[in-house]
């Protein structure tokens, strides 16, 4: 059953930001993962307004998608975040594929 990451990120320093961008596809699909969505175009459709930018990653595993998050890779890529974004992350179980 697949699962996701979705993240909302408030960036404060794009030139940083595209150093931790560079890095994350890689280490994304070397835990069998893919970008569904990454900070394109987007309307609220009901509720708050939602101002940032917002990341959905597809994992073939809960499991897969908790690895990534964990891993020593994406932690040294997060570091690179650090300072340049404010950021949520969220994992979710998709639905079973029929």
């Amino acid at each position: 059953m697949p699962a996701y990451i979705i993240g909302r990120v408030q960036v404060t320093d794009w030139i940083r930001y595209a150093e931790y961008m560079k890095l994350t596809p890689a280490i994304i699909a070397q835990y069998g993962g893919r970008f569904v969505a990454r900070g394109g175009e987007s309307m609220t459709l009901e509720g708050p307004e939602e101002t940032n930018r917002v990341v959905i990653l597809e994992f073939p595993t809960y499991e897969a998608a908790q690895q990534f998050f964990h891993s020593d890779e994406y932690r040294h890529a997060r570091t690179l975040r650090e300072g340049a974004a404010n950021a949520q992350f969220y994992a979710i179980d998709g639905v079973p594929v029929a």
